[in-house]
């Protein structure tokens, strides 16, 4: 049974401050976003004891009798006297307590099952609105042969001749306070009080296989990439029966063709031809609401932004969606036939622009201010 003061790294006469400030330190190191799977059990645990030693009543109490003073074993815990004291009268004198504690309980063979990391693949779109997702995966779940029992069908485990039943052994010796009781672990059945004598041939005793499982997963508009979804008792079937552990999908959004997460906003880019961006247009895109027509204003620039609201994510526990925004990309004819170019030097005359290949425009450069310097030679 591990000490929390150890778990922690702290003194036994630690503050408050430092036992708060420890365990915030091994908090950002173990939890699972940052140390993944492997971490989760050692999170636990700090969790465990900085939960015990951050109540000061609770720590009185783990300081005078360890765990089992907080289930039970001291007054005002709910149990009156029993649990250590009852464990230390046990192991001195047998028998159990005077406090009429009874005998000394065999081991449970059941534990918990860890917890188990895996990967949720979701389609922006999923993201965008919310649902259901079905996600398979592979972990440990209960032996259907046995049924967590571990012992072969048709057979159950056998009371252990050593200790008969109690898991526990004692040995007598003499001192000069008379003869002295102390009780150990039984090394026949290593405490639990039983043998299992011909194990479950499908699970080798274990009560669980590893197997492929699929489960549904309620996905919420807005979740994030890298975010996880809790999913309690869902993890690995626990030892002998024991409870599952819990089940985290860690959240991974593909890449969409057309439309990219900005917060809570869509973005998409559209391209239009240059005489459309000069002339104005009306465009219907594809969303993920259906088809929506947006309005490309006369004289529109490249890199223009057309907002669309509510067409965006849907927002993580709150209501409503983000917006659609739109970038307009002006295409600019690259390959132009004589009557084209014709075309375009006509424009830029009409609109006095200087379309001279290789000519770098300044002020004053206009067609009209050319002609004017040609006929008057000012400058």
């Amino acid at each position: 049974m591990a000490d929390f003061y150890e778990t922690l790294g702290v003194a036994r006469d630690a503050s408050q401050e430092e036992i708060k400030k420890a365990y915030r330190k091994l908090a950002r190191q173990l939890h699972p976003d940052v140390a993944g799977p492997e971490g989760a059990e050692q999170f636990k645990e700090v969790t465990a004891a900085y939960e015990v030693l951050s109540n000061e009543e609770k720590r009185r109490m783990y300081d005078m009798g360890g765990e089992d003073a907080l289930h039970g074993g001291f007054p005002g815990a709910g149990g009156g006297f029993g649990g250590a004291f009852e464990d230390i009268f046990s192991t001195f004198f047998g028998g159990g307590s005077p406090f009429g504690g009874g005998q000394a309980q065999p081991r449970s063979r059941a534990r918990r099952g860890s917890d188990t990391l895996v990967q949720l693949d979701l389609d922006l779109e999923k993201v965008v609105f919310g649902g259901q997702q079905q996600l398979s995966f592979s972990s440990m779940v209960e032996c259907t042969t046995c049924h967590g029992k571990m012992a072969a069908p048709g057979t159950e485990p056998v009371t252990c001749s050593n200790c008969h039943g109690s898991g526990q052994v004692q040995r007598v010796t003499n001192s000069i306070f008379g003869q002295m009781v102390s009780a150990t672990t039984c090394p026949q059945c290593q405490g639990f009080g039983t043998t299992i004598v011909t194990p479950c041939p499908d699970c080798a005793g274990e009560g669980r296989v590893r197997a492929s499982r699929s489960v549904k997963i309620d996905v919420p508009a807005g979740i994030e990439d890298g975010m996880q979804i809790r999913l309690a008792r869902q993890g690995d079937a626990g030892v002998g029966g024991g409870p599952a552990g819990d089940l985290f999908a860690q959240v991974n959004v593909r890449e969409h063709s057309v439309f990219t997460r900005d917060g809570d906003d869509l973005r998409a880019a559209v391209e239009v031809p240059m005489t459309a961006a000069a002339l104005g247009i009306d465009i219907a895109i594809d969303t993920f609401d259906g088809e929506q027509s947006i309005s490309v204003e006369p004289g529109t620039q490249s890199g223009t932004e057309i907002r669309i609201n509510g067409l965006g994510v849907g927002r993580l526990h709150r209501r409503g969606r983000g917006d659609l925004i739109v970038s307009v990309n002006v295409k600019t004819p690259t390959k132009l036939d004589a009557e084209q170019r014709e075309l375009i030097e006509r424009l830029a005359q009409l609109r006095e622009e200087d379309a001279t290949p290789g000519k770098m425009l300044g002020r004053g450069d206009s067609l009209f201010a050319r002609i004017k310097k040609a006929f008057t030679g000012e400058d």
